[in-house]
């Protein structure tokens, strides 16, 4: 078997590179991506908990309805720009941005973090995490 992949190696070089190169580039985006204000289910309940953070679910409605952080304001992201002044009030707290699966929760907390909200912070793995965790949902 390891024959074969030192073989499977030497007759394709470049193939094999290209993958290196690739699992190399994903590792480093994962790394960087997942320690940029990112928050576990169990850091985001604490902040929840001890800071009265606001919790903003950018999913659509059908998917907010169907169960979400209680207490969770819903702004689907492609509505946040137009409705981003809906929290201004909430400036000062810490927000915590929730998506699906946690994969673009962080591009809406870069805009919020754009538009002066300093203590804007993503739920890492996302409303999937949440429920996998076995913590609590609202379904409306």
């Amino acid at each position: 078997m390891i024959d074969q992949v030192f073989e499977f190696v030497q007759n394709h070089p470049l193939l094999v590179g290209a993958f290196l190169l690739v699992l190399i580039a994903w590792i480093i985006y994962e790394t960087r991506s997942a320690s940029t204000n990112a928050l576990t289910a169990t850091e985001a309940t604490q902040l929840i908990n001890r800071e009265d953070a606001v919790v903003l679910d950018i999913r659509e409605n059908k998917d907010f309805k169907a169960g979400h952080i209680a207490g969770a304001r819903n702004i689907p992201q492609s509505n946040l720009d137009s409705r981003m002044t809906e929290l201004d009030k909430v400036k000062a707290q810490p927000i915590i941005v929730v998506c699906k699966h946690g994969q673009s929760s962080g591009a809406a907390q870069a805009k919020l973090a754009k538009a002066g909200f300093e203590r804007a912070y993503k739920l890492r793995g996302g409303m999937a995490q949440w429920q996998g965790d076995g913590l609590p949902v609202v379904k409306k």
